[in-house]
């Protein structure tokens, strides 16, 4: 049910007349509340879930997910040299002929076709075909759905990231993690509802504006874990404060902070309240949760952790399943960082990044995959793979190999909560230039993750601006309903 069909307050609507007199009760609440070691409230979000400012999370019945891992590979992997099979550009490689292609060069009507580096194979019980590159992945197919016909607005990394991450080309939207934790909030009151991990190499363009929480509350935006030091940046705190110099502290400025609140309506004050408290929670749940020495050589061996070459993805991946064991609902793991070849944004030598970036994930997400079925935890825990679009048949200068970007059609996978494992739906042309069958936009994938959480992707709104805004736009969405189990 939507606001507008629920009872009218003054003229406003639910949501409105809570966003703008709500918030004074909470006030009210949190000075009754600051004899207790940490804050607690009662309202929630504005579709009748959780809200992660205040209360617990209620029970969603309909979910078939619980948390989401997004693996995003950071550039733009070739969907021509990975998942979508096309023998055609076996045939045509090093021709020149008429495609048409827009990447960041813009669009051009041709070019000189290159031929897929690596040889592909049917694999699992559904046959689907995966490139030499993937030779673990390619034993888990008859957990993953593949879409091989997903397409987007911008061939440019910087709207492209936005886009995937936040459903907008421009910035200052709520990413995805934040759309979640707002419908539905976390399970471990101890740790941040939306952690990201980015790859060793740094971090995509547009820095923290991929994980932004925009014009919600900054208690919803991603957290960065670390994976070297110490997981978070100043979670400790000097010496003289801690123990109970440090809660003595925190009391006394929640009652100021309460004192002041109770006076006019501060979302923003009452967000920062919650942050204080979280930070000094996760000073003890933190370093628990990302303390590998726990895990057995079994473990170290399933993902790679002890290979030098895939030690660093495998740590997160690892980390990743810690944190969903612990109730962290969205978790992001980048593959790729800074700039050329130290990403998946394939311009010059395809087969040199490709090789790179493939052998460094492969193993480690194949253990992922592996490790959450044998726990049980793949059946509510949704697996995303993909990068901000994927890239040209053709080459992009006179000589080599490389290919530009291409956001007219490209290839991602889900797998687990509530996803049909074995199927692919969607294709592009007969060169994988552009999706031409059964089209999904990323609003269709945003759309499909809130659905298996249990949200209504038409219905999740936040009030901002005197609009109703959503992840998946005012236009709405429709999830990959193929996909779904």
């Amino acid at each position: 049910m939507t606001d507008r069909h629920k009872p009218d307050f003054c003229g406003r609507t639910r949501r409105e007349f809570l966003w703008e007199a709500g918030n004074g009760f909470g006030s009210v609440a949190l000075a009754g509340m600051l004899g207790s070691s940490y804050l607690r409230g009662q309202t929630t979000s504005a579709n009748g879930a959780h809200n992660p400012l205040l209360g617990q999370p209620v029970h969603r019945p309909k979910a078939k997910a619980k948390s989401v891992i997004f693996l995003f590979m950071y550039g733009g992997p070739s969907q021509v040299d990975t998942f979508d099979y096309k023998p055609e550009l076996f045939r045509y490689d090093g021709k020149t002929i008429d495609v048409p292609t827009f990447g960041r060069q813009g669009k051009r009507k041709g070019g000189r076709i290159v031929g897929p580096k690596w040889r592909f194979h049917r694999y699992g019980e559904c046959g689907q075909w995966v490139s030499d590159l993937f030779p673990n992945l390619a034993h888990c197919v008859d957990d993953m759905a593949f879409v091989h016909s997903f397409y987007a607005e911008s061939p440019i990394h910087g709207s492209g990231l936005l886009n995937m991450n936040c459903g907008r080309l421009i910035s200052g939207h709520p990413s995805i993690g934040s759309w979640v934790n707002y419908g539905l909030g976390s399970d471990n009151q101890d740790l941040p509802g939306y952690v990201v991990m980015l790859d060793d190499k740094g971090g995509p363009i547009n820095g923290a504006k991929n994980w932004t929480s925009g014009y919600m509350p900054a208690s919803l935006q991603g957290v960065q874990l670390r994976t070297k030091g110490a997981p978070i940046l100043d979670l400790q705190p000097p010496a003289e404060l801690r123990d109970g110099p440090q809660r003595a502290l925190l009391d006394h400025l929640a009652q100021e902070n309460a004192a002041h609140a109770a006076q006019r309506a501060n979302p923003d004050l009452e967000g920062r309240i919650r942050q204080f408290e979280l930070a000094y929670r996760m000073q003890a749940a933190a370093p628990e949760a990302v303390d590998l020495a726990q895990e057995p050589q079994s473990i170290r061996d399933l993902y790679g952790l002890d290979d030098p070459r895939t030690h660093q993805y495998a740590k997160k991946c690892i980390l990743a399943r810690r944190l969903v064991e612990r109730g962290v609902r969205y978790i992001q793991v980048y593959s790729g960082g800074g700039h050329n070849d130290d990403n998946w944004d394939a311009h010059g030598d395809l087969v040199f990044n490709h090789t790179r970036h493939a052998g460094r994930t492969d193993r480690p997400i194949a253990g992922l995959l592996t490790d959450l079925k044998q726990r049980g935890l793949l059946d509510e825990t949704l697996v995303v793979w993909g990068g901000e679009f994927g890239r040209q048949p053709t080459a992009e200068y006179a000589k080599g190999t490389g290919r530009d970007h291409n956001s007219w059609g490209f290839t991602m996978w889900l797998a687990g909560g509530g996803i049909k494992g074995g199927v692919a739906v969607g294709e592009t042309d007969e060169l994988g230039s552009k999706a031409v069958r059964d089209r999904f936009h990323v609003r269709n994938l945003h759309a499909t993750i809130l659905h298996q959480l249990g949200l209504d992707p038409n219905d999740l709104s936040f009030f901002f601006n005197g609009l109703d805004q959503k992840l998946v736009g005012v236009e709405g969405a429709e999830p990959i309903h193929q996909i779904i189990a």
